[in-house]
């Protein structure tokens, strides 16, 4: 009997049960609803009226804004990310935070949120955005994303008077946060 015990302590001591996966240690966002679905095909040049309803359970103390954009890419497709409600979490992550950085934002909704471990917070956004067929250089669109992350953000006066929000990514190991997001399509220009 002793010997039954000093093993099951050796295998709980020597951490056998492992640590929860990161899905369960860091900060995450998921679409819990949205009126677009992944591989959509959105009409470049026609104004979409976007629905995203979002839940972020946090795992430490983060104060910023959710942002939703609506990302159009010439240099990254959806074979060259793994982005999709249904894909690996942490590699999803990195793939925003690359995307973040290789597209444009053709649309957004932002909300400030403050949360705390455990806490669970639904956030409903919604906003409009344009594909387009083609990046400022001329290059086909190869890309078209909608994605969900955290972000540092400061208010700013624009020249006609009115108040913007600029927004700088939070990079998610940084901060041990999850992001999300899903593939959609430019749709091909009708003849």
């Amino acid at each position: 009997m002793a010997a039954l015990v000093l093993s099951v302590a050796a295998l709980v001591l020597g951490g056998c049960l492992g640590k929860p996966k990161i899905e369960d240690r860091w900060t995450r966002i998921d679409v819990r609803s949205s009126n677009l679905s992944e591989n959509q095909a959105i009409t470049p040049g026609v104004r979409e009226s976007i629905q995203v309803g979002t839940q972020i359970t946090y795992r430490s103390i983060i104060t910023g804004y959710l942002v939703c954009d609506l990302r159009a890419s010439s240099t990254i497709g959806p074979s060259d990310v793994a982005i999709g409600l249904d894909a690996p979490r942490q590699r999803m992550a990195e793939d925003i935070d690359h995307l973040l950085q290789n597209s444009t934002c053709v649309g957004r909704g932002i909300r400030a949120v403050t949360g705390w471990d455990h806490l669970i917070q639904g956030i409903n956004l919604s906003f409009a955005g344009v594909a387009p067929a083609t990046d400022s250089s001329g290059a086909a669109i190869r890309g078209l994303f909608l994605v969900c992350y955290l972000a540092h953000g400061d208010k700013i006066e624009l020249a006609n008077g009115m108040d913007s929000i600029l927004i700088t990514p939070y990079r998610s190991t940084d901060y041990e946060y999850l992001s999300i997001g899903m593939n959609l399509s430019v749709a091909p220009r009708p003849f």
